[in-house]
């Protein structure tokens, strides 16, 4: 039997390698459009802070390493370029433009997904860099190293765009961040949010909200970022406006498409083909506190579905239960985390949500060096159900986010969530943890 993995990150290799060791006899054929393989996305920005550590660094395992000691069949520099599900071939193009014809039993799409690049005239100018693939990555590094890049313009404020903005700052680049829409993190509760802001504002970033980016023009030696109001100069252009999953030829197979285009897949990551699993940044999941669809692309999902996908391929059911939405990044000293739905969010999928915020200590009041912890905490109105979590904070925030996303995940109410029995140390938090206070505020709120 030969199982086909179209991609070579988090996912396809997950499921490449797990599927060797439970089936050594199986065929395992990789087929990756770039160079690079199996490496720490999430670390690009980190990596790009320090001029001394090399790229690579971030790359997990090599080629060599599945080919050789693993004896994946990987193939690099392999574009596919359409999935016949019938005839069960998949057909693409090699580096050389060398035209491959494959054919499967099994197959998996975990083609991750694309970086959006806005329609604003100038995008392709010299300077100007996504960063979703190591080597963008790559690229923004030897961009700063040859140029001696002094000014940067970040189009977009989300996740990527605030750990690239620490990331230039720690380099001593001048960055100015511009968006179209009016909000700053428009999904946070505005308390915390302002809190973000601040921050920003305290690190001499400048923050241009609510500008339309209307082009990018060569001036003298740089580049001018033109906007409704105002212009940016810069010597380098991050684009940093979200990411789309690259389902194309997917969906011109004629597999099942969702939210924002992504694969649909069950619970075992099969699609609408029996034969064709998907996983990773192009497939959606379900959400466990919505019970509905979802696409939301983050790393462990994708390691896991991969591994989901190399059980049900060896005959092994695997299913997965979803997602919460947890998510956290590193904003200069913040540490900025969520899990579950927004009021907002909330809403739209039927619940009467009810929000609170409560701001406490990190650690016990007679510790030094405490810092505050803010918290919005939503439930619902109806059922007492938990909903969603938001914190930020200097420390103690990172891992505190996942005590709301088990209970999340276990569909507590914020009563059940109140009495759990939380661990207690003056050096770690107050005796009243800020989520447990947080609940308490909930429930006076809800009624309960």
């Amino acid at each position: 039997m030969r199982f086909l993995i179209i991609g070579g990150d988090a996912a396809g290799m997950s499921a490449a390698s797990k599927a060797k060791r439970r089936m050594p006899e199986l065929e395992v054929v990789v087929l990756e459009r770039s160079r690079d393989v199996s490496y720490s996305a999430c670390g690009m920005p980190y990596n790009i802070a320090e001029p001394e550590t090399g790229i690579e660094e971030l790359v997990v395992r090599d080629a060599d390493t599945f080919i050789n000691k693993q004896h994946i069949d990987l193939r690099l520099d392999h574009n596919v370029e359409s999935i016949d599900p019938g005839a069960k071939v998949v057909r693409g193009m090699e580096a050389d433009q060398k035209p491959f014809t494959l054919t499967y039993d099994k197959l998996l799409i975990a083609t991750g997904a694309s970086p959006v690049m806005p329609d604003i005239p100038g995008l392709d100018h010299n300077g100007v860099f996504p960063l979703k693939s190591l080597d963008h990555g790559r690229r923004i590094k030897q961009f700063i190293g040859m140029k001696d890049v002094q000014r940067a313009v970040i189009i977009g404020m989300g996740y990527v765009g605030l750990e690239m903005c620490e990331a230039l700052r720690a380099r001593g680049i001048e960055v100015a961040m511009v968006k179209p829409g009016t909000r700053f993190l428009p999904w946070m509760n505005p308390e915390l949010s302002r809190v973000v802001s601040l921050t920003a504002t305290k690190n001499s970033v400048a923050m241009h909200a609510g500008q339309a980016i209307n082009s990018i023009v060569t001036h003298k030696d740089s580049m001018r970022v033109r906007c409704d109001t105002v212009d940016l100069d810069a010597d380098m252009v991050i684009v940093a406006s979200g990411v789309r999953p690259n389902s194309e030829f997917a969906m011109d197979a004629g597999l099942a498409t969702g939210i924002s285009d992504s694969i649909s897949v069950d619970d075992q990551l099969r699609t609408s083909d029996p034969d064709i699993y998907s996983a990773g940044d192009c497939a959606d999941a379900f959400h466990l506190v919505t019970g509905e669809r979802c696409w939301i692309p983050l790393a462990l999902r994708a390691n896991r579905a991969g591994w989901a996908v190399a059980d049900n391929v060896c005959g092994v059911e695997t299913r997965l239960d979803g997602v919460v939405g947890t998510a956290v990044f590193k904003f200069f000293d913040l540490e900025i985390a969520r899990t579950g739905l927004t009021p907002r969010e909330a809403e739209a999928a039927g619940f009467d949500p009810v929000e609170v915020v409560v701001e406490n200590s990190s650690k016990a009041h007679a510790q030094k060096g405490s810092t505050a912890i803010y918290t919005a905490m939503t439930g619902d109105k109806n059922t007492g159900r938990l909903l969603g979590v938001q914190m930020v904070g200097q420390q103690g925030v990172a891992h505190r986010i996942n005590a709301p996303a088990v209970a999340l995940h276990n569909r507590m109410d914020v009563k059940g969530f109140f009495q759990t029995d939380f661990a207690y140390a003056p050096p770690f938090g107050p005796v009243w943890d800020p989520l447990l206070t947080a609940a308490n505020q909930l429930l006076k709120k809800l009624g309960a």
